[in-house]
């Protein structure tokens, strides 16, 4: 269902159209963003954004489900807006939830991170408290954030090993790679 905004605005000479700011910021659409268009019979033009890893889906929730199995560890793969696969905790509780802002800001640092005992916990969706933070690594294709390959923790106390650590950056250069390409 689409919402109506009442912002009307008008194409350019070259066929631009400016997307009001206030839009772009609710919906997480930044300078460089690719956006999808499509056309419905009734003469709607529809933008959607982007997410290359989107057709990925099936391969990160098998990627997640072997991840999950061989590590214990409830494990999920974003895109750079929301939880596009997890395995080992319910689905509903957090597949296709937005990340959290600290998660987005991890992707962005293009570090792996991993939970420290005494550090601050993170959360993995945005207002949900359930789930923290373990281990996050970025995939990175062509230069840019693409998304992460997550472990996560329902305990106050999130783990995770060299094991895990070893695990998530192989995952997450090996999605970058296929994603260049």
């Amino acid at each position: 269902m689409m919402k109506a905004t009442g912002i009307v605005r008008r194409i350019d000479d070259l066929g631009r159209i400016v997307i009001p700011k206030e839009i772009r910021r609710t919906m997480h659409i930044r300078e460089g963003d690719p956006l999808e268009i499509f056309t419905a019979k009734d003469g709607e033009v529809i933008f959607k954004k982007y997410s290359p890893m989107g057709e990925f889906t099936d391969f990160a929730a098998n990627m997640c489900e072997t991840l999950n199995r061989t590590t214990g560890y409830i494990s999920a793969v974003a895109d750079r807006d929301s939880i596009i696969a997890v395995s080992g905790a319910p689905a509903r509780d957090l597949n296709e939830k937005r990340i959290s802002s600290e998660l987005e800001r991890l992707m962005e640092d293009r570090q792996i991170y991993q939970y420290q005992p005494g550090g601050k916990l993170m959360p993995v969706a945005a207002g949900e408290d359930k789930y923290k933070l373990a281990l996050a690594a970025p995939i990175i294709a062509e230069g840019d954030v693409l998304g992460g390959v997550i472990f996560l923790s329902d305990s106050d106390t999130p783990q995770s090993g060299e094991v895990e650590y070893k695990l998530a950056q192989t995952i997450a250069g090996f999605l970058g790679s296929q994603l260049a390409n």
